[in-house]
């Protein structure tokens, strides 16, 4: 018996340690609700399932919601329904730029991470992704593959790195104007400029 109680003690201070881990992470980091933002291969995935395992938010990948089999694209009220349920959680991280979704997602959100990182890091990222992926046969969200001939021809609109060559400039452009609406302006935003600035902000997590 005093074994069995000395156990429960012990269970009842490792809980309130959990907790007062928990109200020190908030005060330090109040935010619940994070978009991860960021041009294709930034690592937006990445980093948002580590900020999910490390507050405890749910991880909503948009690609995930976005993608059928065979990569076909979801119809667009099926891929705005899945991420309204999805948000409707009161905790989460969301990776992606969908700006068929921004209304349903930024209004709610606290935070932006924007990983606004140079195009050649991201080109080599991207390369090194697409290959990765190739070799391995990843299985991507469940149902696809990443095809690399498809990529390769860069003329094509199916290629990822047409896609990096069509929109990299674009969103570096739009984005402050974006964030800088009067109905984002409730939005925190973390500007990343190096994946390394990204880490050390991990860090202090």
């Amino acid at each position: 018996m005093a074994l069995l109680a000395c156990f429960a003690v012990q269970t009842e201070k490792l809980r309130v340690s959990v907790t007062l881990r928990q109200i020190i992470f908030m005060s330090l980091f109040p935010y619940q609700r994070i978009v991860v933002i960021g041009t294709t291969s930034s690592g937006k995935s990445t980093l948002a399932e580590q900020v999910a395992k490390r507050l405890n938010l749910n991880f909503i990948e948009l690609d995930a919601l976005h993608w059928e089999p065979d990569w076909q694209e979801a119809p667009l009220e099926v891929f705005r329904a899945r991420v309204e349920t999805a948000t409707k959680a009161e905790r989460w991280i969301v990776a992606g730029n969908y700006h068929v979704v921004r209304d349903l997602i930024w209004h709610k959100a606290e935070a932006v991470i924007w990983l606004d990182y140079s195009f050649w890091r991201i080109f080599r990222q991207l390369t090194r992704r697409t290959f990765s992926r190739w070799w391995t046969q990843e299985l991507l969200w469940g149902t696809n593959r990443e095809p690399l001939w498809v990529h390769l021809k860069i003329w094509s609109q199916e290629s990822l790195f047409h896609w990096l060559f069509k929109t990299y400039w674009r969103r570096k452009r739009e984005t402050p104007e974006l964030l800088a609406l009067p109905e984002h302006q409730h939005l925190k935003v973390f500007q990343f400029k190096h994946p390394r600035e990204a880490d050390e902000w991990m860090e202090k997590l």
